[in-house]
């Protein structure tokens, strides 16, 4: 009796982490947490992922993917998924209820152009961050380092987590389709498509490039350039 009293004056279970987790950041419920990634390969097809999570378990019918402008730049892109996400909901073009809190898979520059799209749309959503390397919970009031052990901390790992291995996938997904497209090009190995998508970000620049542009590319002769127009 002693124990079950003490349990109930210490507030919120132990091992609930959505409560914990709720009295952490000072929020009334984090029943629905929504999770935004960004992933690409030197700027190359980019995508973004957002995942949802209801009452700590994944709601797959709820996740949502977007491809991203090509570039290397980890904040604008990242600024960008969450913009398109308020302004679907903003203008009420997004089926799903508002989450409870928004999580950013990243630091404080990921954070900050969150932020910044939540302040540019006026969508009023609470808002957070989780460092990878050692696992920082970023909030605006500022940096946590929560105990390991914290099951609020596995709450927002859990999120962060699948947040990520959706957007790999979907990179992964593109990234295959551009491999398919170019290997079919005779002349064009490994080095060369990687090069020909460094040099101009993506497929469908290569398909619009000049012989003359394609030739400045190291590896490309004239003769791989007209066959490079020529499949494209």
């Amino acid at each position: 009796m002693e124990l079950a009293l003490k349990n109930a004056r210490s507030g919120p279970e132990r091992g609930d982490g959505l409560a914990r987790l709720a009295d952490a950041l000072g929020l009334e419920s984090v029943s629905r947490i929504e999770g935004f990634d960004v992933s690409h390969a030197g700027g190359t097809a980019v995508v973004g992922s957002d995942v949802c999570f209801v009452d700590g378990s994944a709601e797959k019918a709820d996740y949502r993917r977007k491809r991203l402008e090509e570039g290397n730049d980890d904040y604008a892109r990242m600024r960008d998924l969450v913009r398109w996400r308020a302004d679907r909901a903003i203008e009420g073009r997004d089926d799903r209820p508002d989450p409870d809190l928004l999580l950013i898979d990243g630091g404080e520059g990921q954070l900050g152009a969150a932020r910044d799209a939540l302040a540019e749309t006026g969508w009023d959503v609470p808002v957070a961050a989780l460092a990878k390397e050692r696992e920082l919970v970023i909030t605006p009031d500022g940096v946590h380092d929560w105990d390991s052990d914290d099951p609020a901390l596995h709450v927002l790992q859990r999120v962060r987590d699948e947040a990520h291995r959706f957007a790999v996938q979907y990179h992964q997904t593109l990234r295959d389709e551009v491999r398919t497209v170019l290997d079919d090009v005779p002349g064009v190995g490994e080095k060369t498509r990687t090069a020909l998508l460094r040099r101009f970000g993506s497929v469908e620049n290569v398909r619009n490039a000049s012989t003359a542009d394609l030739t400045d590319v190291p590896g490309v002769g004239e003769r791989t350039a007209r066959t490079i127009r020529d499949r494209l």
